[in-house]
């Protein structure tokens, strides 16, 4: 990990014997939604420097909110950590593991007159609360008597009230200029099952409250934060200094923005139950279970991270820097394979019927170690539509009718006949080889302009391939008048059936990542991949397209 203003935290802590020199931390999500890319900064953050300072690192639910909770939202938060391979402590840790000990502290605030039990309804203490210029009015429940709040709360905690009717509130000061600090809620009622304690418990710790008594349960020394968290740290500090118990270092960091891209749980919720998308884990989402299902690998998230590093100030980052991320990581790692999205066949005229050969063809140039695998060849082969052209224009160096080409690991091919059908569309090429170029270079020294890939016909496995583009038009989604919606890329997924790859791609296995040669990095779709039916998500295109368009568009502004 790059150094940053928190190890410099830490390392002044360590210096000065805070903590006795323990360094560990915590990840604390909130189980009302899948993950996101920013979490992944804050996983990733986390555990790194509890890596870094031999430490250790907690996975802990803040499950305080049984109504938006659920026990999809936290196995696939446990699956995503796994993946990043952040190895937190066993066991998985809860904030319903403590709602007992929790309970025990909120009346040890009652009896020392720290906190009471208010009637007033959301909407009127919204009012009592005043605002940043003006300060706060007391409740006139404020100063019931330590006998009245602790009876109050155990009839709350029975289920004798219904739920808003109460709550429980620490009692600070109503004119403090930080508004957290006006009497806030602790305690309200909610007559909810929970999807661990069930229906044990009618009364829920809200997150102020429970977040710094979790931190101090577990030994927490360095409690990371987003930005947003820095206006609660006094309460964090109050609730600690009243209990008089462990007391861990709040420290906010800036969270991960991203161009052309929403990473708001809300946000992306309404995006899955609108149907805009398939599910938490389309691979458009940048959710980690969808980044996953599209093929970016974990090593190169965790690249990423790194990349960016960590900040005191918000900034947005380029998604490019996302998706050089992971490209830099495929070159290297990637499988080379030949796939034909918009199969042509090419008839080669003047080649053996019945024949086949084998080509060597090269695994990954950038590796020697992946080796290499054989490639058959035969009289019929698929090329891309797009590589080849009637009435070429003057830029095009693929194939048109009396050119020269080169077929990659293989041979040369002259096109000599356009054959269509009855509407006048190309059916099929045929050409000539020259079997003197094997292997694609000539004896004679004659030079080609192109190469392209192809697959030979008889031996082409089919496939549907998903072409998936940025979910949105706009680096800033936001920016449209009708809401981020409005901004969706009508043609962020395009579906194409009946693909042509090499049969060397039967033999491929569950999260292993391919370049199909020219056209991008895939991988295989577990969801939909069944049985003899192969499904491929693109994971990124091998350039940044986006870069060329948005330079055109400037260009033409």
């Amino acid at each position: 990990m790059k150094p940053n203003f928190i190890t410099e935290i830490i390392d002044e802590h360590n210096k000065i014997g805070k903590f006795s020199g323990k360094v560990h931390t915590r990840f604390p999500p909130e189980p009302n939604g899948y993950l996101h890319i920013g979490h992944a900064k804050s996983i990733c953050l986390n555990y790194g420097l509890a890596c870094q300072y031999n430490g250790k690192f907690n996975l802990r639910f803040d499950d305080t909110n049984p109504c938006k909770e659920e026990q999809e939202y936290v196995d696939s938060i446990i699956e995503d950590v796994s993946w990043l391979e952040a190895k937190w402590q066993e066991p998985t840790l809860y904030a319903s593991d403590y709602f007992e000990q929790m309970h025990e502290y909120a009346v040890a605030l009652i009896k020392k007159g720290k906190a009471y039990v208010c009637d007033l309804n959301a909407e009127q203490m919204r009012v009592y609360r005043g605002t940043l210029t003006t300060p706060g009015k007391e409740s006139p429940y404020r100063n019931r008597s330590i006998e009245e709040n602790l009876d109050l709360f155990e009839r709350m905690r029975k289920g004798e009230f219904p739920d808003g009717a109460k709550t429980l509130r620490a009692k600070i000061d109503m004119s403090h200029p930080n508004l957290n600090m006006r009497d806030p809620v602790m305690y309200r009622i909610l007559h909810a099952a929970h999807h661990r304690t069930k229906d044990a418990w009618c009364i829920y710790p809200t997150y102020d409250w429970a977040h710094g008594l979790e931190d101090s349960v577990e030994g927490i020394t360095h409690s990371i934060c987003t930005l947003e968290f820095e206006n609660h740290r006094p309460l964090y500090d109050w609730f600690l200094a009243q209990l008089q118990i462990f007391h861990p270092q709040q420290i906010e960091f800036a969270r991960l923005n991203m161009t052309y891209t929403i990473l708001s749980k809300r946000k992306l919720l309404e995006l899955v139950q609108s149907k805009l998308v398939s599910g938490w884990d389309d691979p458009r989402m940048p959710t980690i279970a969808g980044l996953r299902r599209r093929g970016f690998p974990a090593q190169a998230i965790r690249n990423f991270c790194d990349e960016i590093g960590v900040a005191k100030f918000n900034s947005t980052i380029d998604i490019a820097i996302l998706e050089e991320a992971v490209r830099g990581l495929l070159n290297k790692t990637a499988q080379r394979l030949m796939a034909v999205l918009h199969p042509l066949k090419v008839v080669i005229i003047n080649y053996p019927e019945n024949q086949t050969e084998e080509l060597e063809a090269i695994n990954n140039p950038e590796d020697a170690n992946m080796g290499s695998r054989k490639v058959p060849f035969s009289r019929e082969l698929f090329i891309e539509r797009d590589d080849f052209r009637e009435n070429p224009p003057k830029e095009f160096f693929r194939l048109g009718p009396g050119r020269e080409i080169r077929l990659r690991y293989a041979y040369f091919i002259k096109c000599v006949d356009v054959v269509k059908d009855s509407s006048g569309e190309i059916k099929e090429l045929h050409c000539t080889y020259d079997p003197q170029t094997r292997g694609g270079n000539a004896p004679d020294g004659r030079k080609v302009k192109s190469t392209i890939h192809w697959v030979s016909a008889k031996q082409a496995q089919s496939a549907e391939i998903r072409l998936y583009d940025r979910l949105f038009m706009k680096a800033n989604p936001d920016d449209a008048p009708e809401g981020f919606k409005a901004n969706i890329n009508p043609r962020s997924l395009e579906i194409i059936t009946d693909c042509k790859l090499e049969p060397a791609i039967m033999e491929a296995k569950p999260r292993t990542h391919y370049q199909f040669e020219r056209l991008g990095y895939f991988y295989i779709d577990e969801k939909d991949s069944i049985g003899e039916r192969l499904v491929f998500n693109r994971t990124i295109s091998l350039r940044d397209t986006w870069a060329k368009i948005e330079k055109v568009l400037k260009g033409r502004s």
